[in-house]
């Protein structure tokens, strides 16, 4: 029942009631209706017109609007498809020997720790840490939440079996002499504890090795380990899961392809997958890059990928001297004068494309060291003849000898050894140049790789050695430069002896304390430049090409390959825009 329509319909009139029952309407629209309604035809066509296109520009006007206040964010989608040399054996990580190995190795599995895009060492498995007063004792407290992809929670006991696998000899793991010595105890299923024997800073980066599920590996003997279906098929905690392999008619792996493990305890990766496709050379790498077979790559020749990222590799290369071989290596000037005739910034630019740093000490750029400089000479061979001059040093152009009358000694040429590889090939031609400006003739002796280290290094048979040494991440240089780490198997490869340097070298791995820390270090850096046990050249850069559309790439200092992946699962290609209050 309507009140009002029942009082209207009572003796009003038609006219009346129709008037009353109208939708009211405002004045000032009435007005403007009227107006309307009293242009011609053609007016009233165009007066819609201008209306319809008010309405249209005020519509765009909001959508501008509400766009210009919107912020980007990390969608969930796409795939990145990378290209790599060789092929994957042990997807494993307490057997992974190669940068296939490795770089699935990383993706599949998770530590305790991991890496930043920054290079710091941030939780990962591990919820929390603390570090005994001592530096001895480490105690870890796992996450509730993480778990392996196949939905298993990982529990102290997997990180005890894991580390315990990795100590035994007869597995014969290249994590062996890291983990050798170190008690491992699961204090309860979240909690586990490492005893070192004494204090070693650098420790708490060996926590980063990937974890297994022990249930799933502890039955398997250690003769079955390198052929379990579980080293191409893996069960880890990482951001994703292998999700197919293609082989070839002979057995190696041409393809393996990876899917986001949504159970991922940081959180699932933006990318629904990586799939990597095996080359046997860098030329058919470069080919599949060119031809778009694959997006990304790393490592490849400036002019095959004119799109990448670079970083810092922790790697330092030079022509490191033994005195032990040609005495006249031990002669301080003479090391001087060979590293400054060198003109590292020409080496660089010719023989690396410009990707590498030059150095003139043993600590690799990226961290908190200030560098040596690099002199700055227009003429390299008269500044080092210089150094040589004020020695008493004389040269004797018809023989091609340099002559020191007081010490009966003679610089008349040099052996150059080096590995038989395109880059240390073409940096030791550039190096046998410079020297060559100086007067001193040089001989250039090629070695495979593994020849070079058993028959060359190893014994000690070299008097100038251009080779390159990897620094780990923690840049501990103890192995490097210690006087007890001059023979075999030691890697002090210019047999080089500084007791001051010595004791700075032990106070570095033992500090906790990372002020302590970068104070030794750059004390080290400075030392070592200053004796010129060799010639350093340079710190070559890492080289990542990738796809326009791949976001969110943040490379850290390289230590290895598979480090570029650091921050894989916040990799992205899709986005959303929302507004500011709903983005993380």
């Amino acid at each position: 029942m309507n009140p009002v329509r029942d009082l209207v319909s009572n003796g009003m009139s038609d006219e009346t009631r129709e008037r009353l029952l109208r939708p009211r309407s405002s004045p000032a629209l009435d007005r403007l209706q009227r107006r309307v309604d009293a242009l011609s035809s053609g007016d009233r066509i165009i007066f819609y017109a201008f209306a319809v296109l008010l309405c249209v520009a005020s519509l765009s006007g909001l959508y501008a609007l509400e766009q210009s206040l919107l912020v980007e964010v990390p969608s969930y989608g796409g795939t990145l498809v990378e290209g790599a040399v060789g092929s994957p054996r042990f997807i494993n990580p307490l057997l992974a020997i190669s940068d296939a190995d490795r770089d699935l190795s990383v993706l599949t599995y998770a530590g305790l720790m991991g890496l930043s895009g920054t290079g710091e060492l941030v939780p990962v498995l591990a919820e929390s840490y603390r570090v005994a007063e001592d530096g001895k004792t480490y105690t870890f407290t796992l996450r509730d939440n993480a778990k392996f992809s196949d939905g298993t929670p990982v529990t102290a006991d997997d990180i005890v079996f894991t580390v315990k696998k990795a100590q035994n000899p007869a597995l014969k793991s290249p994590e062996y002499a890291n983990w050798s010595g170190v008690i491992v105890e699961a204090v309860d299923a979240h909690t586990v504890v490492f005893k070192l024997s004494k204090s070693y800073a650098p420790f708490l980066g060996l926590t980063t090795l990937g974890i297994l599920p022990a249930r799933l590996w502890q039955k398997v003997s250690n003769e079955e380990f390198p052929f379990s279906t579980l080293e191409t098929n893996p069960v880890g905690a990482g951001p994703f899961v292998v999700d197919g392999i293609s082989r070839d008619a002979s057995g190696l792996i041409q393809s393996v392809s990876l899917t986001k493990n949504s159970r991922y305890v940081l959180g699932q990766p933006y990318l629904n997958g990586i799939r990597f496709n095996f080359y046997s050379s860098y030329e058919d790498l470069a080919d599949a890059l060119a031809s778009g077979a694959v997006e990304s790559a790393y490592d490849l020749p400036a002019e095959q990928a004119p799109q990448m990222l670079t970083a810092p590799y922790a790697r330092v290369f030079g022509v490191f001297w033994n005195p032990s071989e040609k005495q006249v290596y031990a002669r301080a000037e003479v090391r001087k004068a060979l590293s400054l005739a060198l003109d590292r910034h020409k080496i660089i630019a010719d023989v690396l494309g410009g990707y590498a740093t030059p150095i003139m000490g043993p600590v690799p750029p990226g961290g908190s060291v200030q560098q040596v400089p690099v002199p700055a000479s227009e003429h390299p061979a008269e500044a080092a003849a210089a150094v040589l001059e004020t020695a008493g040093w004389k040269y004797d152009g018809s023989s091609r000898v340099w002559e020191n009358a007081g010490s009966k000694q003679t610089l008349d040429g040099i052996t150059l050894r080096t590995s038989n590889v395109p880059e240390l090939k073409n940096v030791a031609s550039a190096v046998k140049a410079d020297w060559e400006k100086l007067g001193i003739s040089v001989n250039i002796e090629l070695y495979e790789p593994g020849d070079l280290s058993q028959n060359v290094i190893r014994p000690r048979k070299y008097e100038a050695l251009l080779y390159g040494m990897v620094i780990g991440r923690d840049q501990d240089l103890y192995a490097f430069w210690d006087s007890q780490e001059r023979n075999d198997p030691g890697l002090n490869i210019s047999l080089y002896a500084n007791k001051t340097v010595d004791a700075l070298l032990e106070s570095t791995r033992v500090s906790v304390d990372q002020s302590v820390r970068a104070s030794n270090l750059q004390k080290i850096e400075d030392l070592i430049a200053a004796d010129y046990p060799a010639a350093f050249l340079y710190a070559p850069n890492f080289t990542y090409t990738m796809p326009d559309g791949l976001r969110g790439v943040l490379l850290p200092q390289i230590i290895m390959s598979a480090d570029r992946f650091a921050t894989a699962a916040s990799w992205y290609k899709m986005t959303d825009a929302v507004w500011p209050f709903f983005a993380k």
